[in-house]
């Protein structure tokens, strides 16, 4: 989807798919070690069975691998309950460009002797070596788990809904969503799907899911927490699934975004986090930048700009579905993104890294001193390769 196996200057494509295997997993600590070929999906049904979960979840999980999750530090839908990846794996095993292997892969919460190698190969996207495999630890499988979908007018009452979400779900909210109406109408538009929600549309949508162990008390915080917020108008309606299959359902209209874009032709997409204040400003700013430059509408080459993502941890994804890949469209977006973000102090790449796209725009969320020593840690790995990271 995002060309991360096209090959761009004279690179050997790999593929980890057949190293594919489990390797250890510990119920007491609930420690798994596995390939990192595995996919995630894989991974966590394995773990289902043994009473885990893997703390990471994406709608791509069917296909993904874990190895490439690692590598580009996957943020994924349950950041806000399980935290990053630089926090729950434990350990990594990586072959480096000169073919030495580093074994790092513990299985250890605490190992405080030198430098915390495993955190260079978290979200290095491969540029310093192959991570083979993974060590990582996985929490309990929650026994209940609870998922509402509601409308919110605006996006000053979406920070509302947030701020209470956290102080009245605490310990069992586990994922807080946000989607804007322009991607619920293109899901329905596209799949020919009723929309969870009747009556007069919204300008933006949240899907809440809390896990625990309790029901009956799970179920009577998230109840309080929608009734509360109906009441006092905060929000303008809402839905609680009422079995797995609902809650599946609920769970395809942010899950089914990223699919339904391509549909005109292709998809321009930025991952990056802002200040929560500010987090949608950044797509009514690039729209209202089209619109001057006679570039959206319905005879013209984009088709909309559309805003959701992690409400949870700052992450925004702005997608610019287009009906063809335009310069014009380019030129409008950067760098005029990246400028707004810098502006912002915010991060050009929240989730997905910097790969080719983004090489030339670093700057725009990292300072002189820290390119420098990426750059010293890229030659002392890989003196050779060419053109460098950075």
């Amino acid at each position: 989807m995002v060309g991360g196996s096209v090959p761009v200057y004279d690179e050997i494509v790999i593929s980890m798919s057949s190293m594919n295997n489990i390797r250890s997993f510990d119920p007491v600590s609930g420690i798994l070690a596995c390939d990192a070929g595995v996919v995630l999906e894989t991974a966590d049904n394995y773990l289902a069975d043994q009473g885990h979960i893997f703390p990471l979840d994406l709608g791509a999980k069917g296909s993904c691998h874990v190895g490439g999750n690692v590598a580009t530090n996957a943020g994924g839908l349950r950041l806000l309950r399980y935290g990053s990846l630089h926090g729950t794996v434990l350990g990594v095993e990586a072959v480096l460009p000169d073919g030495t292997i580093l074994n790092d892969l513990s299985t250890l919460r605490k190992n405080n002797t030198g430098y915390d190698l495993k955190q260079l190969f978290i979200g290095s996207e491969g540029t310093i070596g192959i991570i083979t495999a993974v060590s990582i630890i996985c929490p309990p499988r929650p026994n209940v788990q609870n998922v509402a979908f509601f409308g919110v007018n605006t996006f000053e009452k979406v920070q509302e809904t947030f701020i209470r979400a956290k102080r009245e779900l605490g310990e069992i909210l586990s994922a807080f969503e946000l989607m804007d109406d322009t991607s619920q109408r293109y899901i329905a538009q596209v799949t020919g799907k009723r929309r969870p929600l009747e009556g007069d549309e919204t300008k933006f949508y949240v899907l809440v899911e809390t896990s625990g162990s309790n029901k009956e008390h799970d179920d009577e915080k998230l109840e309080k927490y929608l009734t509360a917020l109906i009441e006092d108008e905060t929000i303008v309606d809402g839905v609680l699934a009422q079995d797995e299959t609902q809650a599946r359902n609920l769970w395809s209209w942010r899950e089914g975004i990223p699919e339904v874009l391509g549909h005109w032709g292709g998809v321009y997409k930025y991952d990056v986090s802002i200040p929560l204040k500010e987090l949608y400003s950044l797509v009514e700013d690039v729209k209202a930048r089209f619109i001057e430059q006679g570039l959206l509408g319905e005879d013209k080459n984009v088709v909309g700009v559309v805003g959701y993502g992690h409400m949870g941890d700052g992450n925004l994804h702005l997608n610019v579905p287009v009906r063809s890949y335009d310069r014009r469209v380019e030129e409008a977006l950067e760098p005029f993104v990246y400028e707004w973000i810098q502006k912002r102090r915010g991060s050009i790449s929240a989730e997905h890294g910097l790969g080719v796209a983004k090489r030339e725009y670093v700057q725009y969320s990292r300072g002189e001193t820290e390119l420098s020593i990426m750059r010293s840690l890229k030659s002392h790995f890989d003196p050779v390769t060419s053109p460098p990271l950075l």
